[in-house]
């Protein structure tokens, strides 16, 4: 150790000016460290969220969980236990990976055996949601969306494809889909009696529309030197003409959707509700991810939030 003093008084402007480099750094290095509640915490921890509205939570358990954690402890590596919760139309799993490993290799493990065993699911799943957790991403600002013109269904529109599109450019911010509101969706009331009384069943109508609502491709068409594309279209622009679906020819008389449902503009199931100011409305709570400065995200969500309403 005697060696630093006897550099120090060879070269003792070497360290004043070493000093000074510190001194006049100091500033820059405090404006440019991240503040935050708490550190970053890297638990080697990975969800898999299965969505399935309508089935029970047994059904979630026995017939998506089950066969997903059968296929994870053969396909992804250093897992060192695994949990799961079964809700209605909701299950999660759990991957808790051992110290020091790859997180990133887990999540394309788990995501290529999640695509995999698709087809042993009930028919209709889709492919689950695969995150990484940190326990350093928290929520920091929370926005309401109200309105005393626009429906629940609007408000919650708005928020999940206006604003919080709009926010996932902002570096370091996560937004999640909204609270409260009503998930818009196109709606069709079946009049049973009358699928009865013109002997069709709930399953013609579901039927009518994967024949009918769709837009495929149809190659080109050249006429003269101009070759333009060809497309199938037979997606109605305004909703009422679904009500105009043919069903099927009955005794020479066609039966359409109009005659045994009505189609309108609706949401699903509502399972939670905001308020605001006494109104129902929608929350969207922002997250920071785990690296990020919390006032930088703060002040980058603030200078976006104008731009996104304007638009």
């Amino acid at each position: 150790r005697m060696w630093i003093v006897r550099l120090a008084l060879r070269r003792p402007y070497t360290f004043v000016v070493a000093a000074l480099v510190l001194v006049l750094l100091t500033p820059l290095i405090l404006l440019r460290t991240p503040t935050d509640i708490f550190p970053a915490i890297n638990i080697p921890v990975i969800s898999v969220i299965w969505q399935y509205q309508g089935l029970s939570a047994t059904e979630i358990e026995q017939r998506i969980l089950y066969n997903h954690e059968r296929s994870l402890s053969a396909t992804v590596n250093d897992i060192e236990h695994i949990e799961s919760n079964a809700f209605n139309g909701v299950g999660i799993i759990k991957v808790f990976l051992r110290e020091g490993a790859s997180v990133d290799a887990g999540v394309a493990q788990i995501t290529a055996i999640a695509q995999t065993i698709i087809r042993q699911m009930p028919p209709g799943q889709t492919p689950p949601l695969v995150i990484r957790y940190n326990a350093s991403t928290v929520p920091i600002l929370q926005y309401g969306i109200g309105s005393k013109t626009l429906s629940e269904q609007e408000l919650y529109d708005l928020g999940q494809n206006q604003v919080r599109v709009g926010l996932s450019t902002v570096l370091g911010a996560q937004v999640p889909w909204p609270y409260g509101g009503k998930s818009r969706l196109v709606s069709v009331d079946l009049d049973l009696p009358a699928l009865k009384a013109k002997n069709l069943t709930p399953q013609d109508v579901v039927t009518a529309f994967s024949a009918q609502s769709l837009i495929l491709p149809s190659g080109t068409a050249k006429i003269g030197a101009t070759e333009y594309d060809v497309e199938v279209n037979s997606q109605p622009r305004v909703l009422g003409e679904l009500n105009d679906l043919p069903i099927r020819v009955v005794n020479g008389a066609m039966i359409r959707l109009r005659d045994v449902a009505q189609v309108r503009d609706g949401y699903q199931p509502q399972v939670n509700v905001v308020r605001q100011d006494g109104q129902r409305g929608a929350l969207l709570t922002i997250l920071k991810s785990g690296t990020a400065s919390t006032l930088d995200v703060v002040a980058r969500v603030k200078e976006a939030m104008p731009r996104i309403l304007a638009g």
